[in-house]
């Protein structure tokens, strides 16, 4: 009767044992999930295309040459103002000299028989009028007559591109302006197609930009546009002149040029610009944003909190775009109509329970 006793009450503690370890279970279970708060994210349809770009002087050049040698002179620095047809740099010529030596030798040789078949020419002419010389004998003093006057048009033409040459080893401006950039010195090599210096015509500006393939057919030459210099904060109206019918070598990006209206003397070539474009509502693409503060980092990936089916928080990776104000733009890993977690009660990670508040 007592063994009974012992071993009812061994089974009614060893009982109460095992339901007192699994509340405590269930107790810490609940500890360990974490308040959450969801939220959806932002969206909206954007009236306005925003672009980036830098500010270019209308007129600008990179000036080089067609002819390899060394490079004798260079008569200008950077920010010097130059003149139309100004000597900007002198490249040694002295094999066009030579060249131009033989030539000049050639004329001269060309000119003398040319000289004396035109005599002959003459003379035959007229002996052949006064029955003193046969056809035959005119028409080989004729073909003669022609050959060395072909003679000295060749050897004149040479001349010609000889001294075409020489404007390749002086280099000109070819419009007034300043001097931005030299890419040589006195004793370099130049060879062809290589930059020498560069120069620009100051007061007439416009932006370079590019536009992404899936919004080019939203903008239109002609479009007033609204040009922020960011180093100057300050806005300027610009309208857009161009618009590139191709892609094929910008990477699926279109160049576009927007000239500035009344840009004043604070503007300078190289400073970088914002630019938004006025776009019809129906073009717009839809927004999807997300508060900045919300954005996960590890490392160069960004991402955001989402909970599972579990009811466990899932780490979703996510590509922005542009920030506007405190929000970013989702660009592909989160649609408008899913939620995220805005704000948790403890530190989150990859599977953590979460019960939402």
């Amino acid at each position: 009767m007592k063994l009974k006793l012992y071993t009812l009450l061994i089974a009614g503690m060893a009982s109460l044992f095992i339901s007192c370890d699994a509340d405590k279970k269930t107790t810490q279970e609940k500890q360990a999930s974490i308040a959450v708060s969801m939220n959806s994210p932002a969206s909206e349809k954007g009236s306005t295309l925003g672009l980036n770009g830098k500010i270019e002087a209308v007129n600008n050049a990179k000036l080089s040459t067609r002819m390899m040698g060394y490079v004798d002179k260079i008569n200008v620095e950077i920010g010097d103002k130059v003149r139309k047809g100004q000597l900007l740099v002198s490249i040694n010529n002295s094999d066009l000299q030579a060249k131009l030596a033989q030539v000049n030798a050639k004329i001269t040789e060309a000119q003398a028989a040319y000289n004396n078949a035109e005599k002959d020419y003459n003379r035959f002419k007229n002996l052949f009028e006064e029955n003193s010389a046969s056809q035959k004998e005119l028409d080989d003093v004729t073909a003669n007559y022609e050959m060395a006057k072909a003679r000295l048009e060749a050897a004149r033409q040479m001349k010609n591109e000889v001294q075409a040459q020489f404007t390749y080893v002086n280099i000109r401006a070819p419009f007034s302006g300043v001097i931005t950039n030299k890419f040589a010195e006195e004793g370099d090599m130049a060879n062809p197609g290589m930059p020498l210096v560069a120069m620009e015509a100051p007061g007439a500006f416009e932006v370079r930009a590019t536009v992404p393939e899936s919004e080019v057919s939203s903008i239109k030459e002609g479009t007033e546009v609204n040009v922020n210099v960011k180093t100057l904060d300050k806005t300027i109206k610009g309208v857009i002149s161009e618009v590139s019918a191709s892609a094929k070598n910008t990477g699926s990006q279109y160049p576009v040029k927007i000239s500035l209206e009344d840009t004043g003397d604070e503007i300078r070539s190289g400073m970088y610009v914002s630019v938004e474009v006025p776009v019809k509502q129906e073009t717009a693409s839809e927004r999807v944003l997300i508060p900045s503060a919300a954005v996960v980092h590890r490392g160069a990936l960004t991402g955001i909190y989402t909970v599972s089916s579990q009811n466990t928080a899932l780490l979703r990776w996510l590509r922005l775009g542009k920030s506007y104000g405190d929000q970013v733009e989702v660009l592909s890993g989160l649609k408008a109509d899913e939620k995220y977690i805005i704000d948790a009660e403890g530190k989150l990670y990859n599977g953590a329970p979460v019960n939402i508040k």
